[in-house]
């Protein structure tokens, strides 16, 4: 392909004031030239001291090592050749592995924060000043949900230290300011701004990260992102970059998630997050309508976890929590982090909506155990793992185990042994499922443990709303809007009922053959 390389059309001059481009002579707007700082030089000064570098290095045993190539005898290539392959004296085929970050000093007496990646697995660390000194220093402790450590040296004397600021009143557009150990050339400063804030790029459990576009390469993780009243709000960590360099999406922990930790870390050596063991799911669109509650918010509570700090109340299935300790909750992962910032053993105000009207309860957090976090993952807890947007529990799209002995419908579809047409009702015009009571006899058909109750799905119409739900043969249909459901009849009827009062959506509670509870709004329309 050419192209002319005379224009097509005239093309008018362009005239630039300030930073806005005017084309033709047409009259110029006043502009407000936006300007930065004149200068950073004396903050900058006075906190390159408290920026440490951390040397790390790890011993790797070498495997499945060849032969050493031959040379002849003789040559003056003798001596690099046994330097190189046999590792010059050491005779354990161990090599060293070296890396290097990014730290700050936040206590005159030694303690310094970094991020997690950067001493993970390390056999010896080093930190290493402004002025040149090293100091051995010695993991107080880490926290792998948020690439978070703490590491301890003994200086001669008091360090210079830098103090945590309050990220919460961040703007976006602020100017920060990066220090830390890019490419390992020692101390450099970088300025930008605050691009975003809240970020969530996956990284973890409680995902809450500054963005910034101040330049953040290889060797800045764990330096300190500062405002300009040269307080650190941030731990940088993470950069998005399909070449390893700095293309303006750099990301940092801000301090309203890590101050709290890093004081742990000191005090206890590990982290102590608050626990409401209860399991929750993202409020959809349908959900909200179906609710009668406005917009989609807040953390639905899908499940209670047996023995949980709530098992005995006040909060129960189905209520959603739009308020948690006096902050508003947005989405699941905002009650996440919440409660993991939470104190515990304190009476905390959680803010609920229940039958579409709000209320104020009480809760008490507990400690949570590595087991609890473990277990409740698993089952879209309020630690990690959340449902889909559609509220699909995962594995949902697992196909259920057939039903022993199971024969034909007469259109096609797959019934349990002694079903009967009048025992289970087809609710095509609504949602598309066949049910029956839950008796003994299907209980153990389908493997449903004794304390779940309801009304049995026996089958799913193909290309059915309640198949694109991801309800399946074997769940069991608790609650309809709310309400306990006993008979395949009083589900037909409600939902009906729901339908002919303008509701597009059918809000049911489904459990699994477990017993795990998920909420799901399904179309009516």
């Amino acid at each position: 392909m050419t192209y002319s390389a005379r224009p097509s059309r005239k093309i008018l001059p362009a005239l630039m004031v300030g930073s806005a481009l005017v084309m033709g002579v047409a009259s110029v707007p006043s502009v407000v030239e936006a300007r930065g700082p004149d200068s950073v030089a004396d903050l900058a000064s006075g906190l390159l001291g408290a920026v440490v570098n951390i040397s790390t290095s790890q011993s790797v045993k070498e495997e499945g090592e060849g032969p050493a190539p031959q040379v002849p005898e003789g040559s003056p290539f003798q001596e690099l050749f046994d330097d190189f392959y046999k590792n010059g004296d050491s005779g354990d085929n161990n090599s060293k592995v070296n890396s290097l970050g990014s730290g700050f000093v936040i206590d005159p007496k030694g303690f310094i924060v970094t991020n997690n990646h950067v001493i993970e697995n390390a056999d010896d660390i080093e930190v290493i000043f402004s002025d040149g000194s090293k100091l051995k220093a010695k993991l107080i402790g880490t926290d792998t949900k948020t690439d978070l450590s703490v590491l301890k040296v003994e200086p001669p004397q008091p360090l210079t230290a830098v103090k945590f600021g309050d990220s919460r009143k961040l703007r976006i557009g602020d100017w920060v300011m990066a220090i830390g150990n890019p490419f390992g050339l020692g101390g450099s400063v970088t300025l930008g701004i605050v691009s975003a804030s809240g970020r969530n790029i996956n990284a973890g459990p409680y995902d809450n990260f500054i963005q910034t576009d101040a330049a953040i390469n290889k060797g800045n993780s764990g330096g300190p992102l500062f405002n300009m009243d040269g307080e650190v709000i941030g731990i940088n960590t993470a950069i998005i970059s399909p070449s390893g360099g700095s293309i303006g999406i750099g990301f940092s922990v801000p301090t309203e998630l890590a101050e709290n930790i890093v004081n742990q870390l000191i005090e206890f050596g590990e982290t102590r997050r608050g626990w409401l063991g209860v399991r929750i799911q993202p409020v959809s669109d349908e959900v909200a309508e179906s609710l009668k509650i406005g917009r989609a918010r807040g953390a639905l509570i899908s499940g209670i976890v047996e023995d949980g700090p709530v098992a005995k109340g006040p909060i129960m299935v189905g209520d959603i929590i739009v308020s948690f300790n006096g902050r508003p909750v947005a989405e699941t992962r905002d009650l996440t982090r919440m409660v993991a910032e939470s104190p515990i053993g304190e009476p905390l105000d959680v803010v609920i909506l229940r039958d579409g009207k709000e209320q104020t309860v009480k809760v008490t957090l507990g400690l949570l155990e590595d087991d609890d976090a473990t277990s409740e993952e698993s089952s879209s807890s309020d630690q990690t793992v959340e449902p889909d947007e559609e509220g699909q529990d995962p594995g949902a799209d697992e196909q259920p185990e057939q039903a022993p002995d199971a024969g034909e419908n007469e259109d096609g579809g797959q019934t349990v042994p002694g079903e009967t047409q009048q025992a289970a009702p087809v609710t095509e015009g609504l949602i598309g499922v066949e049910l029956t009571l839950l008796d003994d006899a299907q209980r153990k058909s389908f493997s449903i443990a004794e304390g779940v109750e309801g009304v049995l799905i026996t089958r799913v119409l193909p290309n059915s709303k309640a198949e694109a739900k991801g309800l399946k043969a074997g769940d069991v249909i608790v609650e309809v809007a709310q309400e306990f459901m006993r008979t395949p009849q009083q589900v037909a009827e409600k939902l009906t009922k729901i339908k002919s009062d303008g509701r597009r959506s059918g809000y049911l509670m489904i459990a699994d053959k477990d017993g795990n509870l998920r909420l799901v709004a399904v179309p009516l329309e």
